[in-house]
């Protein structure tokens, strides 16, 4: 609670947007006045009563598919974030201490990951495997556990060259220990704001592959996918493609603050 009082206006508008979202996601089937995939009009109906934000190109309720949305795409990239940072985290630690050739071959590997265009790498993949869900998430970790590596070996290398990691190593203790009760403890600030970053790279990069066409599948509901599907109404002046639009670059904006913030917070800066 202290921690927060110290908060910037900035951290607090962060952290009220993405609580929203996270609740909204949590309880779409409460908030949502009708169904994800239900069709309750005509096409591109206007806004009205009825459908607050109209309806899109198949006479389903905005609304309640940006309800929706929020809980596929922001949970798919929350899922898929986690997977990236957990393996990248772990591999980079064991690749800071080990070094040698563990060192050399896995920074290699990740140098190769990193030599194609994450979007190219995506399409490629995608196409070889197929557009699904557990092929996207899949395919999205192995992209991003790359900059998670560089970062978390950087911050560890730092971590295993002092002298009190030279004397648990002579006291006999493991690579586990090391890793969960030296080395991961000195690192944890760089890793968390890190984990904010690659989120929402991870969110924006889900958003993209959507509105390409092979990322999150019709009928499901996803930011990204309805403003491809509804960008017709462009043409006529109408906003309403835009709103996801708009809710994509809220959440990113907010995620930002807060993460600026905790880098602030881990520099010891005090103003």
């Amino acid at each position: 609670m202290k921690t927060l009082k110290s908060a910037p206006p900035t951290a607090l508008l962060g952290m009220l947007i993405l609580a929203a979202v996270l609740v909204t996601g949590v309880f779409a089937p409460l908030l949502a006045p009708y169904g994800e995939t239900e069709i309750v009009g005509v096409e591109y109906e206007p806004w009205s009563a009825a459908f607050p934000l109209g309806t899109d190109n198949l006479g389903r309720d905005m609304l309640s598919r940006m309800i929706y949305g929020a809980r596929n795409t922001v949970g798919l990239a929350l899922l898929t974030t986690g997977i990236a940072f957990t393996a990248g985290a772990a591999l980079g630690m064991v690749a800071a201490l080990k070094a040698g050739w563990i060192d050399q071959i896995l920074s290699r590997v990740i140098d190769v990951l990193m030599a194609v265009p994450p979007l190219i790498l995506a399409l490629m993949l995608l196409a070889i495997v197929g557009p699904s869900i557990p092929n996207m998430v899949g395919v999205i970790a192995v992209i991003y556990i790359a900059p998670v590596f560089r970062l978390s070996r950087a911050a560890a290398m730092n971590v295993v060259s002092q002298d009190f990691i030279q004397a648990a190593q002579l006291r006999g203790e493991g690579t586990l220990w090391l890793l969960r009760r030296e080395v991961l403890p000195n690192i944890s600030s760089t890793l968390i704001a890190e984990f904010g970053l690659r989120f929402c790279f991870v969110f924006l990069f889900i958003a993209a592959l959507s509105f390409l066409g092979i990322g999150i599948q019709p009928p499901t509901a996803d930011w990204g996918s309805m403003v491809k599907e509804n960008a017709t109404l462009i043409t006529f002046g109408d906003i309403t493609p835009l709103i996801p639009a708009a809710a994509i670059a809220l959440l990113t904006i907010a995620i930002n603050f807060i993460v600026d913030w905790m880098l602030h917070r881990a520099s010891g800066l005090k103003s």
